[in-house]
Protein backbone atom coordinates (compact mmCIF):
# COMPACT_ATOMS: atom_id res chain seq x y z
CA UNK A 1 0.00 0.00 0.00
CA UNK A 2 3.01 2.28 0.40
CA UNK A 3 3.13 5.26 -1.87
CA UNK A 4 -0.59 6.05 -2.04
CA UNK A 5 -0.91 9.79 -1.82
CA UNK A 6 -4.50 10.84 -1.18
CA UNK A 7 -7.37 10.01 1.13
CA UNK A 8 -9.28 8.43 -1.75
CA UNK A 9 -6.34 6.30 -2.84
CA UNK A 10 -5.72 5.13 0.72
CA UNK A 11 -9.36 4.20 1.12
CA UNK A 12 -9.46 2.22 -2.12
CA UNK A 13 -6.27 0.31 -1.41
CA UNK A 14 -7.26 -0.41 2.20
CA UNK A 15 -10.68 -1.64 1.14
CA UNK A 16 -9.10 -3.96 -1.42
CA UNK A 17 -6.73 -5.34 1.17
CA UNK A 18 -9.52 -6.05 3.66
CA UNK A 19 -11.81 -7.53 1.03
CA UNK A 20 -9.02 -9.89 -0.02
CA UNK A 21 -8.74 -10.98 3.62
CA UNK A 22 -12.45 -11.81 3.70
CA UNK A 23 -13.50 -8.93 5.94
CA UNK A 24 -17.23 -8.15 5.68
CA UNK A 25 -17.97 -4.46 5.04
CA UNK A 26 -14.34 -3.99 3.99
CA UNK A 27 -14.85 -0.47 2.65
CA UNK A 28 -16.63 0.68 5.81
CA UNK A 29 -13.87 -0.70 8.02
CA UNK A 30 -11.19 0.87 5.83
CA UNK A 31 -12.94 4.23 6.05
CA UNK A 32 -13.20 4.09 9.85
CA UNK A 33 -9.59 2.96 10.19
CA UNK A 34 -8.37 5.73 7.89
CA UNK A 35 -10.32 8.36 9.81
CA UNK A 36 -8.86 7.07 13.08
CA UNK A 37 -5.34 6.95 11.71
CA UNK A 38 -5.54 10.51 10.37
CA UNK A 39 -7.43 11.91 13.37
CA UNK A 40 -10.36 13.15 11.30
CA UNK A 41 -14.08 12.44 11.13
CA UNK A 42 -15.24 9.58 8.86
CA UNK A 43 -17.41 12.00 6.88
CA UNK A 44 -14.25 13.84 5.81
CA UNK A 45 -13.04 10.69 4.10
CA UNK A 46 -16.06 10.78 1.82
CA UNK A 47 -16.15 14.53 1.31
CA UNK A 48 -12.48 15.21 0.56
CA UNK A 49 -10.98 12.18 -1.22
CA UNK A 50 -8.42 14.40 -3.00
CA UNK A 51 -6.72 15.54 0.21
CA UNK A 52 -3.08 14.41 0.34
CA UNK A 53 -1.90 11.92 2.94
CA UNK A 54 1.71 12.68 3.81
CA UNK A 55 2.35 9.54 5.87
CA UNK A 56 0.16 6.46 5.50
CA UNK A 57 2.32 4.19 7.65
CA UNK A 58 0.02 4.18 10.65
CA UNK A 59 -2.97 3.45 8.45
CA UNK A 60 -1.10 0.65 6.70
CA UNK A 61 -0.24 -0.94 10.03
CA UNK A 62 -3.84 -0.82 11.21
CA UNK A 63 -5.11 -2.25 7.93
CA UNK A 64 -2.67 -5.15 8.29
CA UNK A 65 -3.94 -5.84 11.81
CA UNK A 66 -7.56 -5.77 10.65
CA UNK A 67 -6.69 -8.08 7.76
CA UNK A 68 -5.37 -10.46 10.42
CA UNK A 69 -8.91 -10.29 11.89
CA UNK A 70 -8.15 -8.12 14.90
CA UNK A 71 -11.46 -6.46 15.82
CA UNK A 72 -12.04 -2.96 14.54
CA UNK A 73 -12.85 -1.76 18.05
CA UNK A 74 -9.40 -2.89 19.24
CA UNK A 75 -7.81 -0.79 16.51
CA UNK A 76 -9.81 2.36 17.17
CA UNK A 77 -10.34 1.76 20.90
CA UNK A 78 -14.01 2.69 20.53
CA UNK A 79 -17.41 1.14 20.00
CA UNK A 80 -20.83 2.79 19.85
CA UNK A 81 -23.51 1.19 22.00
CA UNK A 82 -26.96 2.65 22.72
CA UNK A 83 -25.77 5.77 20.83
CA UNK A 84 -23.04 6.23 23.45
CA UNK A 85 -19.30 6.10 22.82
CA UNK A 86 -17.47 3.39 24.79
CA UNK A 87 -13.79 2.71 25.20
CA UNK A 88 -12.93 -0.89 24.31
CA UNK A 89 -9.69 -2.76 25.02
CA UNK A 90 -8.54 -6.37 24.67
CA UNK A 91 -9.53 -6.79 28.34
CA UNK A 92 -13.21 -6.22 27.57
CA UNK A 93 -15.88 -7.92 25.53
CA UNK A 94 -16.74 -5.87 22.47
CA UNK A 95 -20.25 -4.42 23.00
CA UNK A 96 -22.64 -5.68 20.36
CA UNK A 97 -25.90 -4.36 19.02
CA UNK A 98 -27.70 -7.55 20.08
CA UNK A 99 -27.09 -6.61 23.71
CA UNK A 100 -29.11 -3.42 23.24
CA UNK A 101 -32.08 -5.81 23.36
CA UNK A 102 -31.34 -6.28 27.06
CA UNK A 103 -31.36 -2.54 27.68
CA UNK A 104 -34.67 -2.20 25.84
CA UNK A 105 -36.22 -5.09 27.81
CA UNK A 106 -35.05 -3.71 31.14
CA UNK A 107 -36.39 -0.22 30.43
CA UNK A 108 -39.71 -1.66 29.27
CA UNK A 109 -40.04 -3.60 32.54
CA UNK A 110 -39.52 -0.54 34.74
CA UNK A 111 -42.76 1.11 35.78
CA UNK A 112 -41.30 4.44 36.91
CA UNK A 113 -38.20 5.63 35.06
CA UNK A 114 -37.79 8.54 37.50
CA UNK A 115 -37.64 6.29 40.58
CA UNK A 116 -34.40 6.07 42.63
CA UNK A 117 -33.68 2.55 41.43
CA UNK A 118 -30.74 0.40 42.46
CA UNK A 119 -29.13 -1.61 39.63
CA UNK A 120 -26.46 -4.29 39.55
CA UNK A 121 -24.73 -5.54 36.40
CA UNK A 122 -22.84 -8.83 36.67
CA UNK A 123 -19.89 -9.23 34.32
CA UNK A 124 -20.01 -5.54 33.50
CA UNK A 125 -17.07 -5.44 31.04
CA UNK A 126 -17.00 -1.99 29.46
CA UNK A 127 -19.96 -1.03 31.64
CA UNK A 128 -22.10 -0.65 28.52
CA UNK A 129 -25.28 -2.22 29.94
CA UNK A 130 -25.18 -0.40 33.26
CA UNK A 131 -24.18 2.96 31.78
CA UNK A 132 -26.78 2.76 29.01
CA UNK A 133 -29.43 2.16 31.65
CA UNK A 134 -28.20 4.99 33.85
CA UNK A 135 -28.29 7.32 30.86
CA UNK A 136 -32.04 6.64 30.61
CA UNK A 137 -32.85 6.49 34.34
CA UNK A 138 -31.86 9.86 35.81
CA UNK A 139 -32.32 8.97 39.49
CA UNK A 140 -30.95 5.44 39.41
CA UNK A 141 -27.62 4.30 40.82
CA UNK A 142 -25.74 1.23 39.77
CA UNK A 143 -23.04 -1.24 40.66
CA UNK A 144 -20.98 -3.05 38.01
CA UNK A 145 -19.28 -6.28 39.05
CA UNK A 146 -16.42 -7.92 37.19
CA UNK A 147 -13.66 -10.33 38.08
CA UNK A 148 -10.75 -8.38 36.55
CA UNK A 149 -9.40 -5.02 37.69
CA UNK A 150 -8.12 -4.19 34.19
CA UNK A 151 -11.68 -4.54 32.92
CA UNK A 152 -13.11 -2.40 35.70
CA UNK A 153 -10.60 0.35 34.91
CA UNK A 154 -12.12 0.59 31.42
CA UNK A 155 -15.65 0.70 32.84
CA UNK A 156 -14.69 3.49 35.24
CA UNK A 157 -13.20 5.55 32.42
CA UNK A 158 -16.36 5.05 30.38
CA UNK A 159 -18.51 6.20 33.28
CA UNK A 160 -16.39 9.32 33.71
CA UNK A 161 -16.43 10.16 29.99
CA UNK A 162 -20.21 9.80 29.87
CA UNK A 163 -20.74 11.95 32.96
CA UNK A 164 -22.17 9.04 34.96
CA UNK A 165 -19.34 8.41 37.45
CA UNK A 166 -21.29 9.85 40.39
CA UNK A 167 -24.04 7.27 39.92
CA UNK A 168 -21.95 4.25 38.91
CA UNK A 169 -19.74 2.20 41.21
CA UNK A 170 -17.55 -0.65 39.95
CA UNK A 171 -16.11 -3.42 42.08
CA UNK A 172 -14.29 -6.73 41.75
CA UNK A 173 -16.45 -9.71 42.54
CA UNK A 174 -17.08 -13.35 41.70
CA UNK A 175 -20.68 -12.96 40.55
CA UNK A 176 -22.93 -12.35 43.58
CA UNK A 177 -20.54 -13.48 46.32
CA UNK A 178 -20.64 -11.18 49.37
CA UNK A 179 -23.33 -8.97 47.83
CA UNK A 180 -26.31 -8.29 50.06
CA UNK A 181 -28.84 -6.34 48.00
CA UNK A 182 -31.70 -5.83 47.57
CA UNK A 183 -31.63 -4.47 44.01
CA UNK A 184 -34.53 -3.21 41.93
CA UNK A 185 -32.94 -4.27 38.65
CA UNK A 186 -30.39 -7.00 37.94
CA UNK A 187 -28.85 -7.35 34.49
CA UNK A 188 -26.17 -9.60 33.08
CA UNK A 189 -24.64 -10.69 29.81
CA UNK A 190 -22.65 -13.62 31.20
CA UNK A 191 -20.34 -15.93 29.26
CA UNK A 192 -22.56 -18.43 27.46
CA UNK A 193 -20.51 -20.01 24.67
CA UNK A 194 -19.95 -23.75 25.23
CA UNK A 195 -16.22 -24.19 25.78
CA UNK A 196 -15.87 -26.61 22.88
CA UNK A 197 -17.35 -24.14 20.41
CA UNK A 198 -15.11 -21.15 21.09
CA UNK A 199 -12.37 -22.20 18.68
CA UNK A 200 -14.90 -22.31 15.85
CA UNK A 201 -16.13 -18.74 16.33
CA UNK A 202 -15.12 -15.87 14.08
CA UNK A 203 -11.39 -15.11 14.52
CA UNK A 204 -12.25 -11.65 15.85
CA UNK A 205 -13.92 -13.38 18.79
CA UNK A 206 -11.99 -16.61 19.24
CA UNK A 207 -8.51 -15.05 18.96
CA UNK A 208 -8.98 -11.58 20.43
CA UNK A 209 -11.86 -11.44 22.92
CA UNK A 210 -11.14 -12.33 26.58
CA UNK A 211 -11.94 -16.02 27.03
CA UNK A 212 -13.37 -15.45 30.50
CA UNK A 213 -16.11 -13.34 28.88
CA UNK A 214 -16.97 -16.13 26.43
CA UNK A 215 -16.52 -19.50 28.15
CA UNK A 216 -19.79 -20.74 29.63
CA UNK A 217 -18.53 -24.21 30.47
CA UNK A 218 -19.34 -27.49 28.78
CA UNK A 219 -22.93 -26.56 27.89
CA UNK A 220 -22.64 -22.78 28.08
CA UNK A 221 -24.86 -22.55 31.17
CA UNK A 222 -22.39 -22.50 34.07
CA UNK A 223 -22.84 -18.79 34.79
CA UNK A 224 -26.63 -19.13 34.96
CA UNK A 225 -26.31 -21.93 37.50
CA UNK A 226 -24.18 -19.62 39.64
CA UNK A 227 -26.41 -16.59 39.16
CA UNK A 228 -29.82 -18.16 39.72
CA UNK A 229 -29.79 -18.69 43.53
CA UNK A 230 -28.19 -15.32 44.22
CA UNK A 231 -30.49 -13.40 41.90
CA UNK A 232 -33.37 -14.72 43.96
CA UNK A 233 -31.56 -13.74 47.17
CA UNK A 234 -30.69 -10.15 46.22
CA UNK A 235 -33.59 -9.18 43.93
CA UNK A 236 -36.17 -6.93 45.53
CA UNK A 237 -39.63 -8.60 45.60
CA UNK A 238 -40.93 -5.93 43.24
CA UNK A 239 -37.85 -5.92 41.06
CA UNK A 240 -36.88 -7.48 37.76
CA UNK A 241 -33.86 -9.31 36.36
CA UNK A 242 -32.91 -9.46 32.68
CA UNK A 243 -30.39 -12.01 31.41
CA UNK A 244 -28.88 -12.28 27.95
CA UNK A 245 -28.23 -15.74 26.51
CA UNK A 246 -27.02 -17.41 23.34
CA UNK A 247 -28.90 -18.75 20.35
CA UNK A 248 -31.35 -21.45 21.39
CA UNK A 249 -30.49 -21.29 25.10
CA UNK A 250 -33.66 -19.52 26.25
CA UNK A 251 -35.69 -22.55 27.38
CA UNK A 252 -32.76 -24.02 29.33
CA UNK A 253 -32.03 -20.71 31.07
CA UNK A 254 -35.72 -20.31 31.92
CA UNK A 255 -35.78 -23.81 33.48
CA UNK A 256 -32.73 -23.05 35.58
CA UNK A 257 -34.23 -19.81 36.85
CA UNK A 258 -37.62 -21.40 37.53
CA UNK A 259 -35.89 -24.00 39.67
CA UNK A 260 -34.62 -21.12 41.83
CA UNK A 261 -38.18 -19.77 42.32
CA UNK A 262 -37.71 -16.97 39.84
CA UNK A 263 -40.65 -16.38 37.51
CA UNK A 264 -39.94 -16.08 33.77
CA UNK A 265 -41.90 -13.13 32.38
CA UNK A 266 -41.05 -13.73 28.75
CA UNK A 267 -38.30 -13.35 26.19
CA UNK A 268 -37.13 -10.37 24.15
CA UNK A 269 -35.88 -10.84 20.61
CA UNK A 270 -32.92 -9.19 18.93
CA UNK A 271 -32.90 -7.38 15.58
CA UNK A 272 -32.58 -10.71 13.77
CA UNK A 273 -35.70 -12.06 15.49
CA UNK A 274 -33.84 -14.48 17.78
CA UNK A 275 -34.73 -14.82 21.45
CA UNK A 276 -31.92 -12.97 23.23
CA UNK A 277 -33.03 -12.01 26.76
CA UNK A 278 -35.08 -13.54 29.56
CA UNK A 279 -37.06 -11.26 31.88
CA UNK A 280 -37.52 -12.54 35.44
CA UNK A 281 -39.53 -11.62 38.51
CA UNK A 282 -39.41 -13.03 42.04
CA UNK A 283 -41.95 -15.33 43.65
Amino acid sequence: MSGVGSIGACLEEGARCLAAAGIPDARRDARLILAHALGIEPVTILGYPERPVEDASRYEGLIARRAAREPLSHLTGRREFWSLDFEVTPATLDPRADSETLVEAALAAIQDSDAPLSIVDFGTGTGCLLLALLSELPNAKGLGIDIAEETLAVARRNAARLGLAERALFAIGDWCDSLAGPFDLIVSNPPYIPAGEIAGLQPEVAKFEPRRALDGGADGLDAYRRLGPDIYRILDPGGVAVLEFGLGQGPAVARLMSAERLIPQGFSTDIAGHERCLILAKR
